[in-house]
Order: C-alpha cells, then structure tokens, then sequence
C-alpha cells in the first residue's frame, strides 16, 4: 500500500538526510520525495511517497517523531489530499512536428516554457497518472530528448488544521 507523508521540519542542514537514513535502515524504498520551504522559512516539508504495509510504516512514522528537527508528520489519506508533480521535458521540435508538439501540451494542459529551432521544452503539472500519460505519450511519439520530473507534492484538502 502507497502511504503519503507529510512532514514539517526545521529547515536546517543534515535533517534531511537524517530523514531518509531512518527509512533506509529499516529497509523503506521512497518511491517520491520532494522537499521545501514552507510559508514559514525556518521551516520545510517534506513529502514522502512509501510503498509498505501498514504496521511498518507506523513503526518508521514514531521513529520520525524521535528525531528532534521533526516537527509534525501527517499521514495524508487519498481521499483528503490533493497531490501533483511537476514535469520538464525536452523533446525534439522541428519544423516538422512543432504544431503536434504544441497541440500534446496543450492536451495536458502544459505550456512550452523554452523553445530553439530543434527543441522545445514542456512544463506540465498534474496527479502522477496525468504525469505519467503525457510521458508516454511523447515516448510513443520518439521524441523525448531529455525528462526531469520532481516527486508527489500533496497537501491536505480544506482548512489548516493544528
């Protein structure tokens, strides 16, 4: 089962290594993680994406808490979070295919955000499938050049809650 994590920490060196060293040791493959800064900048969250059943990762989840430059985790249940990534990908732009090339972005609702007489670049946002279609989608095509995404950023639905 895929969990999603949301952790506020403070934004100081090595917390994030300390983080993912917890999750290594006990044998945790991350499947995404994304880290920034938050509202507040001597804080950061950090989104973790862990495939596990649910004992252990409850038992990394209290390990967390140990560590001191933690200061809330939230387990984010599907139904009560919204969750995207985000995607650059460098594709092959000629004069050829740069209308087919514009018309996908424009499909997945992405934008060329650079673009020469032989590439284009695409940014697109969306839930990880969205992501993922658009991928291969231009993989179909024989166009990527170069591929970059981040991992899942999620946020819990409705009203900040302590």
């Amino acid at each position: 089962m895929k969990r999603t994590l949301s952790v506020l920490v403070e934004n100081k060196p090595g917390v994030l290594t300390r983080i993912t060293g917890l999750f290594a040791r006990r044998g945790f493959n991350i499947d995404s993680l994304a880290v920034g800064e938050t509202e507040n900048p001597l804080f950061s969250r950090v989104t973790i994406t862990v495939v596990g059943h649910d004992q252990p990762v409850e038992q990394v989840t209290k390990q967390l808490h140990k560590l001191i430059n933690v200061i809330k985790i939230t387990d984010l249940e599907p139904a009560e979070r919204l969750e995207r990534e985000l995607l650059l990908v460098k594709v092959k732009a000629t004069a050829d295919n740069r209308a087919e090339i514009m018309q996908v972005a424009e499909i997945f609702e992405g934008r060329i955000v650079d673009i020469s007489p032989e590439t284009a670049v695409i940014e697109a946002t969306g839930p990880r499938r969205k992501v993922e279609a658009l991928i291969e989608l231009l993989r179909s095509m024989n166009v990527v050049v170069e591929l970059i995404r981040t991992g899942k950023i999620a946020v819990r639905r409705g009203p900040k809650l302590t």
